[in-house]
């Protein structure tokens, strides 16, 4: 998977180098803490500004206000979960010490769980023949918004 996403990047990359270099580029793509650092370095290596490539990690902000959503009864909409840190299991941390109304105490470790892990439940339930296309989508639209 690493090598066929960071491929991908990477003739996107080149692409925009070449025909937009002024533009920002969001890369939606796993493993995001390993792929967008290395097309820094291409972006780099042809003189523009690395600063112009940028992980998105909606979608795990996306998952967790609909997690959130389903414990406290609120329309997804109305709630706001900050998420901070990567997009690979442990490095994705959700702040649910900021959500209103406060999730209770006994369930804020399985939702933590639940958020770090929910693309591997994607993965899983496609019995690991795909990964969440249709939410990548949603968070790359909500991020241009």
């Amino acid at each position: 998977l690493f090598s066929i996403n960071a491929n991908i990047a990477r003739d996107i990359v080149l692409a925009c180098s070449e025909a937009c270099p002024e533009a920002v580029v969001a890369l939606i793509v796993n493993p995001v803490n390993s792929i967008v650092p290395a097309m820094c370095e291409i972006y780099k290596s042809k003189g523009i500004s690395p600063r112009k490539i940028v992980g998105v990690t909606t979608l795990d902000v996306v998952r967790a206000n609909k997690f959130v959503s389903e414990i406290n009864g609120k329309h997804v909409g109305d709630v706001a979960v900050p998420v901070v840190g990567g997009h690979a299991g442990k490095t994705i941390l959700p702040l649910l010490s900021q959500v209103t109304p406060p999730i209770p105490d006994g369930k804020i470790r399985s939702l933590d769980q639940r958020i770090q892990d929910a693309g591997t439940e994607v993965v899983d339930a496609k019995g690991g023949k795909g990964s969440a296309t249709l939410s990548m989508a949603y968070a790359g639209a909500r991020l241009g918004k």
